[in-house]
């Protein structure tokens, strides 16, 4: 398998690991966020409006929920080629979980301090009722995303497909 097509299904890998732990959640009656917000923030974007107030109040975006997870995914694989821009082609042939961890991390940190305040959450979930409980939220998804890395990696390494 060539490079950026590993990447690619890498990253992919990934984010299902996110979507497959936020369904385990919501069976528990825990939510998380709806990627339809997402893309109602992308939509908007094209209106010349980056920030809201309360993103759930903003206009309804048409196709916004495929936007949405379409974005959720590029952002993924965006975050799987940061992944081999820093730690080198060598990760994806000898995957280890710190430097996936560490870019699980860094999608936590882009999130608190792009995402959220552009939702109108406040920097790092700061004006949500429970803030302490969005950030932890956060860090365990994220990392939740780091595992999925260095799993989708493994799996990948298994697959023997010719180039």
């Amino acid at each position: 398998m060539n490079t950026i097509l590993k990447i690619i299904v890498i990253g992919i890998g990934a984010t299902i690991t996110m979507d497959i732990y936020a369904f385990v959640l919501k069976l528990f009656g825990i939510k998380g966020l709806d990627y339809k917000f997402l893309g109602r923030w992308i939509g908007h974007m094209f209106n010349g409006k980056f920030n809201h107030n309360k993103i759930f109040d903003s206009a309804a975006i048409k196709y916004e929920q495929i936007i949405g997870q379409t974005a959720h995914y590029s952002i993924g694989i965006a975050f799987t080629f940061l992944l081999v821009i820093l730690f080198g082609k060598k990760w994806l042939d000898n995957p280890s979980l710190f430097p996936a961890l560490v870019i699980g991390l860094l999608t936590m940190v882009a999130s608190f301090f792009i995402m959220q305040p552009a939702f109108g959450f406040g920097v790092a979930g700061s004006n949500l009722p429970d803030p302490n409980k969005a950030r932890l939220m956060s860090l365990i998804i994220h990392c939740i995303y780091g595992i999925g890395l260095f799993v989708a990696a493994l799996v990948v390494n298994r697959i023997k497909l010719t180039n």
